[in-house]
């Protein structure tokens, strides 16, 4: 006989065997698993609500403001001053060639670059936002430097007709007004979130006051409310919480508000309390908010690649190790050819644990299979499966069942729980379609 024919038969038998497997295997699309999040959210708009006082001037005259705009003061801080003329600083207008030192540059150069980034043209009014906040904070310089020139002037006794003036108390000072000053929780309406005809003063230095004028108002509480309209979808999403996660579109900075929920003539509206970061929205009115419904982080995977499968639930007290090895497995109570009970020792594989049971694969099992409880005669008979969600790895080439927790779901995609011993793990490899694939068929 030629071996080497036989050799050749051998091969060649084995390849036409691969390329049939092949052929006839289910195709299987690997998934890589990747951290990743979902996010539910709905956008608003809201009204805020803070405790304002709007201070008005005694006397009239030129005004010109000592603090800059936005500022924290405390009770006796100067304010303003009042001229019976218009006063002439040496550098000009405020907009007229201010010089910027290089911290003020760097903070005015990193204001552009967190707006280049975070930009979207769906948002291109943004741009006129962050123009007037440039702006702000130019004007803002320019006041510094008013300030100096008018502290020198006062020192030197060159104003004898101009007066300063100083707040009471202590807050935030802001100059502008828009007559809503007043507006309470329980006096907010439907009407109140319209701003469609909002209109704000803003007040500037070297400009004529009359007695009785509001010169700035003071916001003397770190705590306050944004009230929006909200959807009866919110509603029901909400209403079993406490509290929710606000994003504000202005700056994308995230807050957690205590929540309230009313319904006023059918609408429903929500309160949003917050007890800090008030400063930084002191000169809005009405802000663009997103409600975070939902942000779970975790291991995201396609809904595709979720399977189901039955397994036995058996008591933890029933798995043992097996003779002189470290397996783990059960006491299987069968009989010999003679008819004698005996036991043996039955290797199995743990795919999910809970506090007081283990859920053990039904094929290694028949129904109503008798195990024994480890040093004890008791018994557990295998007969009610319970299903377990999950998902095929197919990181040694084959299909594994591998439980999955679902945290979240968007409409494709799952967050599934990290960190299980009997779960998924980040960059493991899954089938992506679950659909025709059966545990341990070999993955091409």
């Amino acid at each position: 006989m030629n071996i080497g024919l036989i050799i050749f038969g051998i091969i060649f038998l084995y390849l036409i065997i691969t390329i049939v497997l092949y052929l006839t295997a289910p195709r299987i699309t690997p998934y890589e698993v990747r951290e990743g999040s979902i996010l539910k959210d709905n956008a608003y708009t809201g009204i805020a609500i803070r405790n304002e006082v709007v201070v008005n001037s005694d006397y009239g005259g030129y005004i010109n403001y000592y603090t800059t705009d936005n500022s924290k003061v405390r009770a006796g801080t100067n304010i303003y001053t009042l001229s019976n003329e218009k006063l002439s600083f040496s550098n000009g207008s405020a907009e007229d060639n201010i010089t910027l030192s290089e911290e003020q540059k760097n903070a005015l150069s990193l204001k552009m670059q967190t707006f280049s980034e975070s930009f979207k043209d769906a948002s291109f009014s943004d741009m006129y936002l962050f123009k007037n906040e440039l702006e702000s904070s130019l004007q803002s310089i320019s006041s510094q430097s008013k300030m100096d020139q008018l502290n020198s002037a006062l020192n030197n006794g060159t104003l004898s007709d101009m007066n300063l003036y100083s707040t009471a108390d202590d807050g935030i000072v802001v100059y502008s007004v828009d007559g809503m000053e007043g507006l309470t929780k329980d006096t907010v309406t439907l009407e109140s979130l319209d701003k469609s005809n909002y209109r704000k003063t803003e007040f500037a230095n070297n400009t004529k006051v009359n007695a009785g004028d509001p010169v700035y108002k003071l916001v003397t509480d770190e705590s306050w409310t944004l009230v929006t309209e909200i959807s009866k979808e919110t509603y029901d999403s909400l209403k079993e919480k406490k509290s929710v996660k606000v994003r504000f579109t202005k700056d994308n900075q995230s807050l957690w508000g205590s929540l309230e929920m009313k319904e006023i003539n059918g609408h429903i509206l929500a309160y949003l309390g917050f007890d800090n970061s008030m400063i930084r929205y002191v000169n809005e009115r009405y802000l663009d908010i997103e409600l975070i419904l939902e942000d779970q982080s975790g291991l995201k995977i396609p809904k595709s690649a979720e399977t189901e499968k039955d397994f036995y639930v058996v008591p933890k007290s029933y798995i043992t190790q097996g003779g002189n090895s470290l397996e783990q497995g059960v006491l299987k109570q069968t009989t010999n050819k003679n008819g004698e009970q005996i036991t043996e020792f039955l290797p199995v594989n743990i795919y999910y644990e809970e506090e007081e049971s283990v859920y053990l694969d039904p094929n290694v099992f028949q129904k109503n299979d008798i195990i024994i409880k480890p040093e004890s005669t008791e018994t557990y008979t295998l007969r009610e499966t319970k299903p377990l969600k999950g998902v095929y790895n197919i990181n040694k080439g084959y299909a594994m069942f591998k439980q999955i927790n679902v945290l979240c779901e968007s409409e494709e995609y799952y967050i599934v729980e990290e960190g299980n011993s009997y779960g998924l793990s980040n960059y493991d490899r899954i089938a992506l379609d679950s659909t025709g694939i059966k545990e341990n068929d070999i993955v091409f």
